[in-house]
């Protein structure tokens, strides 16, 4: 029975000397990593008991996803938030403007489309008739 106490001791502990060394700085509480890492050696239960009851930040549902500062939060990951649309600083009149290009564009296209089956048409009923 006390080899089964010194397993679970140990376990425990190299549990909390994993848990503090990949651990950020930021989400440590009350000491520095350093001083937690050395009373987890120094007393390998109580400092461990310590470190997981006081000594680290949980999670807002008291799980150990750890937080992480907005500054240091990768962008290009989160599929939480959408990009903005891109910013039209174009004026009223100038975004008018431009529709009214894009419309006599599209109609032109038309215009030349119609000419190029009815010049294809009439080609076509020319070489028939020969």
């Amino acid at each position: 029975m006390p080899f089964l106490f010194s397993l679970l001791v140990i376990a425990l502990m190299i549990g909390a000397l994993i848990d503090i060394i990949t651990r950020d700085s930021a989400l440590v509480k009350h000491l520095p990593k350093m001083v937690w890492i050395i009373i987890v050696i120094l007393l390998p239960f109580v400092g461990s008991v310590l470190w997981f009851a006081i000594g680290r930040e949980y999670g807002e549902a008291g799980i150990s996803i750890p937080r992480v500062r907005r500054a240091e939060r990768p962008t290009a990951t989160r599929t939480d938030v959408r990009p903005s649309p891109p910013a039209d600083t174009r004026t009223t009149e100038q975004q008018i403007a431009d529709l009214d290009r894009e419309i006599e564009e599209w109609r032109l296209r038309e215009e030349l489309e119609k000419r190029r089956r009815d010049g294809d048409a009439a080609s076509g009923s020319a070489g028939a008739a020969s």
